[in-house]
């Protein structure tokens, strides 16, 4: 530090707060949210902190300063975390006959109330669809559309609402032959399945759509409400989305049938509710096969993914891929997949 100006000697105090917040981030995923809400808030931070760190990385290498040193080996110690964010590997495209192309959704209601101008979003993701074929579509946030065409998809939708029905949404190529719903109470949020049959197996597909945050893509959160009450509403929306997820853990664990969980989980892959869902069992498709920013949700201050796709160990990941069409305030991902 006696060699630092003094401006150094600033930006270094503070990189060791983001380096110290990073390193407590990395146990979130451990803390149960209904007994540290307010920590557990901190998961939402850590694509922002990991980019913070990375640019004082940058910052000390050209300075040529062994503080670098700091972040880095906090970035190391998280290797995992850094790789959720952004994969720096080619995607993996491996062609097979007998892949499934399994593609996850939030539609935001196809635009209902105009929240992006001059669009037909039914006709325009019916387009999209068209054009990328998956096999298999969950999609949240969904409603009864005229204007949505899809040919040759067996579906299974759970709608509720009194002005506009809206829900989860599954359609499969594959004939259904069993549906339910897992329903989370004091909300319209819920988990579906449909045992879809191809060939001599019978796959569960699981659409999961936890709690929503109801932050807004485009504004400042801090600007439209306060710090406190922001971190004590986002706390309570995480111990409800723990809360639901006990509920899907517990419907999953009486499946016998081979796996594949979609959905928008409105956390991040370094909260609670995605490692107890993920677990040890299940892979997830991005971290496997997809590269750069795994970004799902348009949030115009740092790359945030809260769309997922979970496969068990029955399935090979042979892709995956999100797709940067401005149809939502998310982004489609599709993954695909092969029986073993």
């Amino acid at each position: 530090m006696k060699k630092l100006n003094l401006i150094d000697k600033f930006l270094f105090f503070l990189n060791s707060i983001a380096a110290t917040i990073l390193l407590l981030a990395y146990i979130l995923p451990y803390i149960e949210p209904k007994r540290f809400a307010f920590l557990s808030v901190l998961s939402l931070t850590v694509p922002f902190l990991i980019i913070l760190n990375l640019l004082f990385v940058v910052y000390w290498l050209l300075k040529v300063k062994k503080q670098l040193l700091l972040s880095l080996i906090i970035l190391l110690i998280g290797f995992n975390h850094v790789a959720s964010l952004y994969k720096m590997s080619a995607s993996k495209q491996v062609d097979d006959i007998d892949n499934i192309a399994v593609m996850n959704f939030n539609v935001r209601l196809f635009n209902v109330f105009k929240w992006i101008p001059d669009i037909d979003a039914a006709q325009e993701i019916s387009q999209f669809i068209q054009e990328k074929k998956p096999d298999i579509i969950s999609m949240q946030e969904y409603r009864p559309d005229d204007g949505l065409k899809l040919k040759d998809y067996h579906r299974f939708e759970a709608v509720g609402g009194e002005r506009i029905k809206n829900g989860q949404a599954i359609f499969s190529k594959f004939p259904i032959v069993n549906t339910g719903s897992i329903e989370f109470p004091s909300t319209y949020n819920n988990a579906i399945f449909a045992d879809v049959v191809r060939g001599k197996d019978t796959i569960r597909i699981y659409n999961v759509h936890l709690q929503s945050l109801k932050i807004d893509a485009n504004s400042d959160p801090l600007k439209n409400e306060a710090a406190e009450n922001l971190f004590r509403r986002v706390g309570s929306t995480f111990r409800m989305q723990q809360a639901q997820a006990d509920l899907f853990l517990e419907h999953k664990a009486n499946s016998t049938y081979k796996t594949i969980i979609c959905g928008d989980f409105n956390n991040t892959a370094y909260s609670y509710v995605y490692k107890k869902i993920k677990g040890d069992y299940l892979r997830d498709a991005f971290v496997e096969a997809g590269n750069g920013f795994g970004r799902t949700f348009d949030f115009k201050f740092f790359p945030v993914r809260i769309d997922f796709i979970l496969v068990d160990q029955n399935f090979d990941i042979n892709g995956f891929r999100t797709y940067n069409v401005k149809l939502s305030d998310h982004f489609p991902i599709m993954s695909k997949v092969k029986l073993r």
